[in-house]
């Protein structure tokens, strides 16, 4: 048999997703790029798809996919579920849009706050990036302070004060390990924005320390996920945690916790693993049930300022009637029991291809906290990790890991293309076994 190599991946690819070559070809016309997030990017482009029925998605060339990407990590309950398709149906009967609040919103809201202890309060967007500015916005009021304090290789969505040091040039200027240069992540942002945030480093407990006190009468927040999603998957450990909660508390700073995709964690998202309380925490995702929407939450204290009048965010489609509704019926189907399945499915798959991968001295690794969003690729040799981002862009062999999510694409999988992946609870034992025995055909395929 011979290697698996990335030309043969990216050429079996192209033979086997070509309507969706001609569709973004097609796109380019009046799309920049040929659609609206260059993150569906799936090596030379996207695969379109058709539909979505339970763990599966459906591709314009007639594929049947499992969908291990599901909006990356939105589809926790797969697609159509029933609870979600009743609701929707009957909820757009009864009209769609309207000026005027609806008691969904204050259903939903009051289910955030019997679940996450931290959230007394909960403002509704339409997007987690939105609701990331509206924490920073609410936290800026509170402490009237300024600057933002944030990892490198966080991702707290596109907009200008927070798209910094996302996924940074390693070739470039990033500054020292221990005190990152803020860089931004796109052209069009001002200097100024760039000027207020104050970067840090994953895990470094010394460093961190130094730059948040040398910084502490400037910066009103420090945001943060807990397991970057983007950016590596470099996930915080829990004394590092735990010193971040009690130096923000000394030094006056607004703790956010980002857990737009950390909410999947567990019933209390991932701040209910650590048992770190934040002051503000950031959702989106799962909560809209596939649907638009965003969320800031936390005590009644800091979120006072809303209420107050001193901070006004507002926007036309906040608090949608169909993406609340949509949200509950979801969150409703997440019961303990629905996370106990998800993250036990989670570590059989980190035990089952790790283990493998150990026994024959492979390079490849799947890595993550263990919770229903891991990561899979290969490391630039055995036995190397990811504590921060600078591990990733050093320790991790992008090439690899690109020739394996394109073979697993050509192979019936449908997982994000830099090598992350979610599961959804529809997913059966056949599903993650098909998963992990194909994985382990590519892995011993590309390395011979």
């Amino acid at each position: 048999m011979s290697a698996i190599t990335l030309e043969s991946s990216l050429a079996t690819f192209s033979r086997r997703f070509d309507v969706s070559a001609k569709l973004t070809e097609r796109g380019k016309e009046v799309v920049p790029g040929g659609y609206s997030r260059n993150s569906f990017n799936f090596g030379p482009h996207a695969i379109y798809v058709e539909g979505g029925d339970g763990a599966y998605i459906s591709t314009v060339e007639g594929h049947r996919l499992l969908d291990l990407n599901n909006n990356f990590t939105v589809n926790v309950l797969g697609h159509n579920h029933p609870a979600v398709q009743r609701t929707l149906r009957q909820s757009i009967e009864s009209g769609v849009s309207f000026g005027n609040p609806v008691a969904l919103e204050t259903e939903l809201a009051q289910l955030l706050v019997d679940r996450i202890p931290s959230i007394e309060r909960v403002q509704f967007s339409c997007s987690a990036s939105e609701s990331c500015m509206s924490a920073v916005r609410v936290a800026r009021a509170f402490t009237g302070r300024t600057k933002i304090a944030k990892f490198e290789g966080g991702y707290h969505g596109f907009t200008d004060p927070l798209q910094v040091s996302w996924h940074p040039d390693h070739d470039g200027d990033c500054g020292p390990d221990d005190a990152p240069k803020a860089i931004p992540d796109s052209g069009g942002i001002p200097a100024e924005d760039i000027a207020n945030v104050v970067v840090l480093t994953q895990n470094d407990r010394e460093g961190t320390e130094r730059i948040l006190r040398a910084h502490a009468s400037e910066i009103a927040c420090l945001i943060l996920e807990l397991e970057s999603a983007s950016g590596g998957l470099v996930t915080l450990e829990q004394g590092y945690v735990e010193s971040l909660r009690e130096l923000t508390s000394e030094l006056g700073i607004v703790l956010i916790f980002d857990e737009t995709v950390t909410l999947r964690a567990g019933y209390q998202g991932m701040q209910g693993d650590y048992g770190v309380a934040p002051d503000l925490t950031v959702m989106g995702k799962i909560i809209g049930g596939g649907f638009p929407l965003g969320a800031v939450g936390g005590s009644t204290e800091i979120m006072s300022v809303l209420e107050s009048g001193l901070v006004s965010i507002s926007g036309t489609h906040h608090g949608h009637k169909i993406a609340l509704a949509a949200g509950i019926a979801t969150m409703r189907e997440l019961t303990q029991g629905a996370f106990d399945r998800l993250n036990g499915t989670a570590k059989r798959v980190m035990d089952e291809l790790n283990d493998w991968s150990n026994q024959r001295g492979s390079s490849f690794a799947v890595y993550g906290k263990g919770i229903s969003h891991l990561a899979y690729g290969f490391m630039r040799e055995p036995g190397l990790s990811i504590r921060t981002h600078r591990d990733y862009w050093r320790n991790f062999d992008g090439t690899g890991t690109q020739i394996c999510s394109l073979e697993l694409a050509n192979r019936g999988f449908f997982p994000v293309a830099r090598g992350d992946f979610s599961l959804s609870l529809p997913m059966t034992d056949d599903d993650i076994t098909a998963f992990i025995e194909t994985t382990k055909e590519i892995v011993s395929g590309i390395e011979g």
